[in-house]
């Protein structure tokens, strides 16, 4: 397997056995005292410890804090940016899925700012109310393959008192070096290699369909599903595939490079469920992905028939793709409808408006109503 150093969007160190570079790149950014970001789980596995080794060994004064939840929520961003102070550290690696990184990076943002973490939601121009100068540097190091975190330059954290994912935003969040250490991925339970995995693809199928014209990231997202095509069963079913576990942690990273171009109703939903009944990401976005294909046809149908022809299926049809999905699910273990994550029928009136509202929503190609979006969930729902 081929190693590479790539700058788009960022510096970028692919290949196993990379994390031994680690030390290296904090010390670009001149770390001397980086604070690991990770979640709980996380913290108590060999690889974690086994990077904090490699840091101490190096020479750098690292710590952890791990105090962060599945979807992490304002006071873990809080606690974390107290730790960062009180340690007097200079930087993170923020180590982990999405929610490891998305704290990572809120943690690095927060480390001096005078105002509260609210203040720098994805509206207008609020990410200029930042003090930059009061930021700490991130390197981002995934061990999972979904989100594509490590090249976004937001965060996307829950404020419970809204029961809103909200999404904090500013440019120079874009970590600035990043370890893609694919050995590190190796292991992943299948449930989660699927969940995430899913997530990549909605990604990378989402920026796709997002109407406006943007070629480069229409031709990262064609591939990257190219790769989700090749590699995600065989990651499902064995996770010491080191070639599958690369090609999945390359196509999440080019998933959200691609939906720069916008996203759509599959994040609009999952979001709000997310917030209000806690779970998981990715798997949200693999239940409905079906049902937002279909609400979609009518305006993706030409794209849906260039991927099909791009993935060599059967046929260059909307039917074809359609027929993909279906069975890449259904082959991973992913639930049919959202009854699998606790979702009422109650529930399709209440998180509509949120879903409307998300900041996802406008670049979904058919434009959402609460009345649609209403009864997209309710689709997704009876299956």
């Amino acid at each position: 397997m081929q190693k590479g150093n790539w700058n788009y969007p960022t510096p970028i160190r692919f290949g196993p056995g990379r994390i031994k570079e680690l030390p290296d790149a904090c010390r670009e950014l001149g770390m001397q005292s980086p604070l690991v970001v990770t979640d709980p789980g996380l913290a108590k596995l060999d690889i974690t410890q086994n990077t904090l080794a490699i840091l101490k060994d190096a020479g750098l004064k690292a710590a952890i804090f791990s105090k962060i939840q599945a979807n992490p929520v304002g006071m873990d961003v809080d606690r974390g940016t107290m730790v960062l102070r009180q340690g007097g550290h200079d930087g993170v690696v923020a180590f982990g899925g999405g929610s490891a990184l998305d704290v990572g990076k809120a943690v690095a943002l927060m480390a001096g700012q005078k105002r509260p973490l609210w203040d720098y939601e994805d509206v207008g121009d609020w990410w200029t109310r930042v003090d930059e100068s009061a930021m700490v540097p991130v390197v981002a190091v995934p061990t999972t393959s979904g989100t594509g975190s490590e090249v976004g330059r937001c965060s996307v954290i829950v404020n419970p008192l809204e029961k809103r994912k909200v999404i904090i935003f500013h440019p120079k969040m874009l970590p600035e070096r990043i370890i893609a250490d694919p050995e590190l991925t190796i292991g992943l339970p299948a449930k989660i290699t699927a969940a995430v995995g899913m997530d990549a693809l909605s990604h990378n199928l989402e920026a796709l369909c997002a109407p406006g014209f943007h070629p480069m990231a229409d031709g990262i997202a064609m591939e990257g599903i190219s790769l989700i095509h090749k590699a995600l069963k065989r990651a499902v079913a064995d996770g010491n595939d080191l070639e599958a576990r690369a090609d999945m942690m390359i196509a999440s990273t080019m998933g959200a490079t691609a939906f720069q171009k916008g996203l759509g109703a599959m994040h609009s939903m999952s979001h709000p469920i997310g917030a209000r009944l806690h779970a998981h990401h990715g798997l949200c976005n693999a239940i409905v992905m079906p049902y937002v294909l279909s609400f979609n046809r009518r305006e993706i149908e030409t794209k849906m028939e260039n991927l099909a022809r791009y993935l060599g299926l059967k046929a260059t049809s909307f039917s074809a793709v359609m027929d993909w999905v279906l069975d890449l699910r259904a082959s991973i273990g992913i639930p049919e409808n959202l009854n699998a994550v606790g979702f009422k029928r109650e529930h399709a009136t209440v998180l509509a408006p949120a879903a409307v509202a998300d900041p996802t929503a406008p670049t979904n190609p058919v434009p959402l109503t609460l009345e649609n979006v209403q009864q997209l969930f309710l689709d997704a729902l009876n299956g």
